[in-house]
């Protein structure tokens, strides 16, 4: 999963005609080859200001490209726009946005509004967004909640697992434990054969 570039635009109204000015740009072009990387952020910026100028207001979009995704969202004429890969979930992607322009708009108020030209200056918050949003769990929190249930899963799967490849039958266990009454160890007998099938 990977977010090649991040960029936030000034829209404006689709009758007007005018091309977005660019406010703020990130790209991470390493994993392009030397001599490829100047043409691939001239196409980010190309790319990233057609998507933006027909993004209407108050919406979100998604375009195919190849391998990549371009989402964008266009709040009130404060666009964002992302280029991810095909792997990234779109909705980490639209969170990513979210928490771009929410930055943008704390950190800039209605400023924006009279910025006429492309901006070249550097806005280290989208700088620093690119580098900590290449993981998705990190823009989106029910992502990353999931991946933690996920993971707990697995474990608590593999404890069980390993418990019964020693040759414990569980059973046994039951029999055994001293933290079990003979009234629970009855209680606990279809669970335990539900256990049994679910591993099986």
């Amino acid at each position: 999963m990977k977010i090649t570039a991040l960029l936030v635009l000034k829209c404006h109204p689709i009758p007007d005609g005018s091309d977005p000015v660019i406010l703020a740009n990130a790209t991470d072009v390493n994993h392009f080859g030397y001599f490829q990387r100047v043409t691939v952020k001239q196409f980010i910026v190309f790319v990233g200001r057609t998507v933006a100028k027909r993004t209407p207001p108050n919406q979100r979009h998604t375009v195919q490209h190849e391998e990549y995704k371009v989402h964008s969202y266009n709040r009130n004429g404060l666009c964002v726009v992302g280029f991810m890969d095909d792997h990234y979930p779109v909705r980490s992607a639209f969170s990513v946005l979210n928490q771009v322009i929410d930055e943008y708009q704390k950190k800039h108020g209605e400023s924006w509004k009279t910025i006429q030209a492309d901006t070249t200056s550097q806005w280290p918050y989208l700088n620093d967004a690119l580098t900590k949003f290449q993981d998705p769990a990190e823009a989106d929190k029910l992502l990353k909640i999931q991946r933690e249930l996920d993971e707990t899963k697995i474990i608590l799967h593999k404890t069980i697992d390993s418990v019964l490849e020693r040759g414990e039958k569980l059973d046994s266990l039951v029999e055994k434990s001293s933290d079990l009454s003979a009234a629970s160890q009855v209680y606990l007998l279809p669970i335990k054969m539900h256990v049994i099938m679910k591993l099986s």
